[in-house]
């Protein structure tokens, strides 16, 4: 039997030009989704700040109907924070919004929750660097935050 060698010994892979036809569309696309991307997580981290304020605001009206005491709460703009104070010693409460999210106003301003009265107009409106907004405020019939 003759063994016949036939084109069988011919190199196979990928060449330079290839490969950088691949790199090259890899890139054009990364670079068209970068933004949208980036997009997305601004949005969802201004989701999740509005969500710690409102849970932060919702344990304010939880505490002051279940241990009948008056709490101030205190937004500052410039510190991206909301502070919340009570008569009772040692208590004191921060919340500080992640990078990149901030209160919309320029100066601090004080809302005072008491038991069984009525709540607040409350409404803190929060932004991101995109400029998307978020209000959250509190509901004056039922007394629950909203975002």
């Amino acid at each position: 039997m003759a063994c016949s060698v036939g084109r069988s010994s011919a190199r196979r892979g990928v060449t330079l030009i290839e490969m950088l036809i691949v790199v090259a569309i890899v890139a054009v696309v990364a670079g068209v989704s970068f933004p949208s991307v980036a997009s997305g997580l601004d949005n969802i981290r201004l989701r999740s700040a509005a969500d710690s304020i409102t849970g932060f605001l919702n344990g304010a009206m939880s505490r002051v109907e279940r241990k009948e005491q008056p709490i101030e709460i205190v937004v500052v703009p410039q510190e991206r924070a909301l502070m919340l104070y009570s008569n009772e010693p040692g208590f004191t409460r921060r919340l500080e919004l992640p990078e990149g999210i901030k209160i919309a106003g320029d100066e601090p301003r004080q809302f005072l929750l008491l038991p069984g009265g009525t709540p607040p107009a409350l409404d803190i409106d929060i932004f991101n660097q995109r400029g998307a907004h978020k209000l959250i405020h509190i509901d004056p019939i039922t007394g629950i935050p909203q975002s």
